[in-house]
C-alpha cells in the first residue's frame, strides 16, 4: 500500500484517472466492469445520495424529537446506514439514485454487506474525514477499510 492507494487527491487528480495504467478504467483493479451495472458510481451521484439520506435523517429526527439540533439526525443517519447496508446493501439515497454498496470478492453477489462491514463503514462515514479521502479507484477510506464499493445497479 502506498500514497497512491490512499489519496490520489494529493497529486491533484480527484478522479484517480492519472494513476490508472493505459487503457485501464476506474475500478479495473477491483475487477469491476468498465460500463453498465456494477461499474463504480460517480462522485456526483454519491454526494446526491448522501444529501437524500441526510435530509431523510433530519426529517425523522424532527418527527421524533421535534428538533434537528444536537446528534439526533446523526443518530438516525447512522442507524439507517447500519441497518440498510447490512441487510439490503443500500440506503434510501443509494436506492433512489440507482446505486448499491457491495462487498468486494466472492461475497459481492449477496444482498447486503453484512453487519461487520456495515458497522465499520457507518462509523467511519459518520466521522466524515474518511469519506473525503479516496483512493485511485475513487473509493473513500470508509469503503476501503470496510471492504466495500459503491456501484451502479
Amino acid at each position: 500500500m502506498d500514497r497512491d492507494d490512499w489519496g490520489s487527491w494529493l497529486g491533484g487528480d480527484p478522479t484517480g484517472e492519472a494513476t490508472a495504467t493505459a487503457g485501464e478504467h476506474r475500478g479495473a483493479r477491483l475487477g469491476l466492469p468498465a460500463t453498465g451495472p456494477g461499474t463504480l458510481a460517480g462522485s456526483l451521484r454519491r454526494v446526491a445520495a448522501l444529501a437524500v439520506d441526510w435530509a431523510a435523517s433530519m426529517l425523522v429526527a424532527y418527527l421524533v424529537w421535534h428538533t434537528v439540533d444536537g446528534f439526533g439526525p446523526l443518530l438516525v443517519f447512522a442507524v439507517e446506514n447500519l441497518l440498510l447496508l447490512a441487510t439490503v446493501g443500500g440506503t434510501l439515497g443509494h436506492r433512489l439514485l440507482g446505486m448499491r454498496v457491495a462487498r468486494l470478492g466472492p461475497a459481492a453477489a449477496r444482498p447486503g454487506v453484512g453487519p461487520r462491514a456495515a458497522l465499520v463503514r457507518t462509523l467511519l462515514l459518520c466521522l466524515v474525514i474518511p469519506a473525503v479521502v479516496w483512493d485511485a479507484d475513487g473509493r473513500g477510506m470508509h469503503d476501503r477499510l470496510a471492504g466495500t464499493v459503491i456501484v451502479r445497479r
